[in-house]
């Protein structure tokens, strides 16, 4: 794409189709083209480059639903109507004030679907990877804390988020 081309359409995947069918579709594309690229370059190497590129992804997914819905806990909350979408997500609310959001995922069909795929270590890559980016570029100054998945082995996602540190 050269300067003076006009900018790409907006990205409308995830509202028709919801996050759990477009990530299934990324991950049956992805795998094996990682898969191939590790044959050929090393497992590491490959990896880091798709995780470095999920990262920005996420962010600028991030700031695209900061411009629609704002960039409180409460507008983070509602984003997360796309990744519950299908029963995705199964999501205890601990706590919500103006300052946090805290919740567990206690069923993760994203988890399923990469464990059913055979591609735990990648499916950790392209989605639980995405998470921490995703809130810097939803909200800077906003903080995600998760010590432990579903994915990696937990009975349960938790998301602790700290919106004090203002917003972008």
């Amino acid at each position: 794409m050269t300067d003076d081309s006009p900018p790409p359409p907006p990205d409308r995947l995830t509202e028709t189709l919801g996050v759990l069918t477009r990530r299934e579709t990324e991950a049956r594309i992805v795998a094996p083209i990682v898969e191939a690229l590790a044959d050929r370059f090393g497992r590491d190497a490959v990896l880091e480059v798709v995780r470095d590129t999920v990262v920005k992804i996420a962010q600028d997914q991030g700031a695209a639903l900061s411009e629609r819905y704002g960039d409180g806990p409460e507008a983070f909350l509602e984003t997360l109507q796309h990744w519950t979408r299908d029963d995705a997500l199964e999501i205890e609310v601990l706590e919500q004030t103006d300052e946090t959001l805290s919740f567990n995922v206690t069923r993760c069909r994203y988890a399923e679907l990469y464990r059913a795929l055979g591609i735990e270590e990648l499916g950790a890559v392209l989605s639980c990877n995405r998470d921490f980016a995703l809130i810097e570029g939803f909200n800077p100054g906003a903080r995600l804390s998760r010590t432990q998945t579903i994915l990696g082995g937990a009975s349960h996602c938790n998301f602790r988020y700290d919106f004090s540190g203002g917003g972008g």
